[in-house]
This record gives structure tokens, C-alpha cells and sequence, in this order.
């Protein structure tokens, strides 16, 4: 009797009708009107800092494969993704080697020491940018401001809209806020390229509209409960058009790998992503509160995970 080799791997096991390579792209194809606003609204700057940070983290991945003789997985476009993300989520103004610096703690550090895609613990991209922010923060909060002509420069020190409203009120229009004519990093400024993304990662049935909107929803209910503490708090618009809130819900809340893998750690996940956001917008040192509200709910993914494992097939879940 002939019988079949079985494959053991550790769980958990998904079966889907698409490579990594082909959500990668489709990431990278949502991720297009970012760049292309945001170079149309910065200019040359942004164009070499997104240049710059993707090709690093394709590079990098890449050169450390090859160093270690390991099968190379650059072209599953993760590396890509991961260094188009960090450039999108910095200042157009950032030198080219903190740009370049960043793609490489990203890809080096957060990802591939971990064991490659899938094993990193926190999203790598939010990670190499709390990174440059504590350790360059005064590359990383120069703005420049579109409204000005080309051929000049302002140089905004800490000045994107969240840091004036809250240490000035001095703010843009929201229809400012909505097309991106502000100061700001290069792929948050711009909401309607943002939503443009949006779109196209929930026709091609990449990520689930619910979670993105579970994270804004809990920003705009406690920017409303708080509103009585001042105007920056209270404005629910403004707290939602500007900063970085809807490009980390539709980008980073969702990610595949430093989220949690089921629908309901993913809500709470989300919930949670945007308590601290808010909270540390209003009560923090730091205006915006993306980054390190959702990188301390990406370690308690694992908690989350084993919070919500289903039962076993033909047990109760309280066997389990």
C-alpha cells in the first residue's frame, strides 16, 4: 500500500487564492495615488525620498539573503511595500541618508532577523519611524509648505497641521486638509489619494472595510467625548483629516503579518489602535500619535491571537 508524504508546519494554516507577491502588489498599486500626490504636492523632494527608501529596502533584503545564502525573497514585493510605507510616512525634507537609514532598520532589523515576512513582531515601517523620530527628531519634524512657490522653501520646524492647531490653532481649511495643500508627511497629507487606495484594496477584497473604520470611528468618538478640554481635541473633522489617522487605518491597522489574524482580535485591535491615538494626541507630548498607539497594540497581537482561538473541531471552546 502506497501512502502519501504529509508535510508538517506550523499553524496557523490559511489557505487563500493568492500569493504574498500578488497582495503585495495590489499594496503597492493602492499605495500609487499616495506617491503620485505627494510628489505633485512636494516636488522633486518627495519624489527622492520615496525613490530612496523603497529601493534601500528591496536592496537591503536582498543583500543580506545573498550574504547568508538564503533563498531570495525580493521579488514577493514585501520589501518594496515595507520602504514605500516608510516613505510615505515621512517629511519630504528628510535627508536622503535617514531616509535610506530607516529602509534598512525596517528590513534589517525589524523584519528579517525575525525570520522574514510573517515573523516580524511590530509593522516594520512604524518601527524604523519611531526610530528616526527619537533618534532625529529634528530631521523628521521639518515640513515644507506647499502653498508657497517652487522656488522657494519654508521650512516648518514641528508645524504640520496637528502641532499648530494644538501649540497655535493657527490650521488649514478641511478642504485643505482634504486635498493635501498643508504641510505634512509626504503620503498622509492628501486624504481623497488615501481613499482612492481604500477603494481599491476592498475591490480587490485585500483588507475588510470594518477595521479601518472601527480605528476612526473610536478617534472621532473620543476627539467628541474630550471636546470639552479645547478645540484641538474636540474637532472630530480635523482630528480625522489630518495627521496620519486615515492612511495608518487603511495601511497599517490592516497589515497582514503585525495584526491579529482573526476578525475579532482584529476589531479590538483596532479599537484599541485608536483609544491610544487619541489619547496620546490629547493628553501626550507628542501631537501625532499614530505611530506609538498602533506599535504597543501590535505586542499585544500575540495576546489577542490566543484570546480568540476557536475551539477544536468537536469540542466545546471551554475544553479548549
Amino acid at each position: 500500500m502506497m501512502t502519501t508524504g504529509i508535510s508538517k508546519t506550523a499553524s496557523p494554516h490559511i489557505h487563500a487564492g493568492r500569493s504574498t507577491s500578488a497582495v503585495m502588489r495590489d499594496v503597492l498599486i493602492a499605495l500609487l495615488p499616495l506617491a503620485i500626490a505627494g510628489c505633485v504636492i512636494y516636488g522633486w523632494r518627495a519624489l527622492l525620498v520615496l525613490a530612496v527608501s523603497t529601493g534601500s529596502a528591496v536592496l537591503t533584503e536582498y543583500i543580506y539573503e545573498k550574504l547568508l545564502h538564503q533563498p531570495v525573497t525580493s521579488g514577493d514585493l514585501s520589501a518594496a511595500v515595507t520602504g514605500l510605507l516608510l516613505g510615505l510616512s515621512v517629511t519630504p525634507l528628510l535627508p536622503w541618508w535617514l531616509a535610506m537609514l530607516g529602509s534598512v532598520f525596517a528590513v534589517l532589523l525589524v523584519k528579517l532577523l525575525f525570520g522574514g515576512i510573517g515573523r516580524d513582531f511590530m509593522n516594520p515601517a512604524l518601527a524604523a519611524r519611531a526610530f528616526l523620530l527619537i533618534s532625529f527628531p529634528k530631521q523628521m519634524i521639518q515640513f515644507m509648505n506647499p502653498r508657497i512657490g517652487a522656488e522657494q522653501l519654508d521650512l516648518i520646524s514641528g508645524a504640520t497641521p496637528l502641532p499648530a492647531a494644538k501649540w497655535s490653532g493657527t490650521v488649514p481649511s478641511l478642504l485643505d486638509s482634504f486635498l493635501g495643500n498643508k504641510a505634512g508627511s509626504i503620503g498622509e497629507v492628501c486624504i481623497l489619494a488615501v481613499l482612492l487606495g481604500f477603494a481599491y484594496l476592498i475591490v480587490r477584497r485585500v483588507i475588510h472595510w470594518e477595521v479601518p473604520l472601527i480605528y476612526l470611528a473610536v478617534i472621532a468618538l473620543f476627539a467628541w467625548l474630550w471636546g470639552a478640554d479645547g478645540w484641538f481635541t474636540g474637532n472630530v473633522l480635523y482630528q480625522l483629516l489630518n495627521g496620519g489617522a486615515v492612511f495608518a487605518a487603511v495601511f497599517m491597522v490592516t497589515d497582514y503579518t503585525s495584526t491579529p489574524m482573526r476578525r475579532s482580535g482584529q476589531r479590538i485591535f483596532a479599537a484599541g489602535a485608536g483609544f491610544l491615538t487619541i489619547l496620546i494626541r490629547s493628553f501626550g507630548a507628542f501631537p501625532e500619535g499614530v505611530t506609538f498607539a498602533i506599535l504597543l497594540m501590535n505586542l499585544l497581537t500575540p495576546l489577542l491571537d490566543r484570546a480568540f482561538v476557536p475551539a477544536s473541531f468537536g469540542r466545546k471552546k471551554h475544553e479548549v
